[in-house]
């Protein structure tokens, strides 16, 4: 998530910081998602959103398959915290979206993720993934 994306749609996000959960991996078709998988770990940004403003983001249809799912993330410092992340059932992952790779690689870069993560991301773009 990018915090000044949010911010565009009229919400507000608060305390961005850069974190990981492992176990789970990033796949991209029409739209990205993480899936559970042993010894892979994900990257992004963690935030806090307000009951309505998730209801909100995720109210729109092209994400209403969207579902709520606690996982574990680290942040930069080290610190654990239990976050609501919205997943993609994988079998309503398909397709091909470059364009979407291209702009979640764009997001990465800005908000300063690792670059092997954005090199893995970047391979969607490319269909090699």
């Amino acid at each position: 998530m990018d915090a000044d994306l949010l911010a565009e749609k009229g919400l507000n996000p608060s305390h961005p910081r850069l974190a990981q959960v492992t176990g789970y991996g990033l796949r991209i078709g029409a739209r990205a998602t993480l899936e559970a998988s042993a010894g892979e770990r994900a990257f992004g940004s963690i935030m806090d959103l307000g009951d309505e403003e998730l209801a909100l983001l995720y109210g729109d249809t092209s994400v209403a398959d969207y579902v709520p799912q606690p996982l574990v993330a680290i942040d930069a410092e080290g610190n654990s915290r239990e976050v609501t992340s919205y997943l993609l059932p994988m079998e309503r992952v398909s397709g091909s979206n470059p364009e979407y790779a291209r702009l979640l690689a764009d997001a990465a870069k800005k908000v300063g993720l690792p670059d092997d993560y954005i090199d893995e991301i970047e391979t969607w773009i490319h269909g090699s993934a």
